[in-house]
């Protein structure tokens, strides 16, 4: 299995929005960034991310789940851009915020850090270990 962060603004689709879509789950839509939408490219259904809370909030606030592999993007006719389906698994315990991750210095090589404006983002065994950790929160 393969990790992964996915970065939304609550204002435009929050972990309420993903949770109430249920087992069918939702788009993971409107990636215009070439980098994410290749790491949206290598997914595989039965992947994991966290669902992260950016602008205000700036936490890991969930699990989400891979349901569909890559495929065009609804929003757009722009043939270059793909998007996955994902489902929320659960929340996490305890809210991991971005100041959080910035101050265990396990985390200190993690995307988050070092790109934090990529809205699609590899994470690393060890570090979904140990945001699952801080989180209080089974992996």
């Amino acid at each position: 299995m393969t990790y992964w962060l996915f970065k939304s603004e609550p204002s435009v689709w929050s972990w309420d929005d993903q949770v109430a879509k249920g087992d069918q789950g939702e788009e993971w839509d409107g990636v215009r960034n070439y980098q994410a939408r290749n790491f949206m490219r290598d997914m595989k259904v039965g992947d994991q991310g966290f669902f992260y809370h950016s602008q205000s909030e700036k936490a890991v606030v969930g699990i989400v789940e891979v349901i569909a592999e890559a495929h065009p993007d609804s929003t757009t006719d722009d043939d270059r851009w793909d998007c996955v389906d994902i489902k929320a698994i659960r929340a996490l315990e305890t809210p991991v915020t971005l100041d959080m991750v910035k101050a265990d210095e396990r985390l200190s090589e993690m995307v988050l850090v070092r790109n934090a404006r990529l809205s699609v983002q590899p994470v690393t065994e060890a570090e979904w270990q140990i945001i699952c950790d801080l989180g209080k929160t089974k992996p």
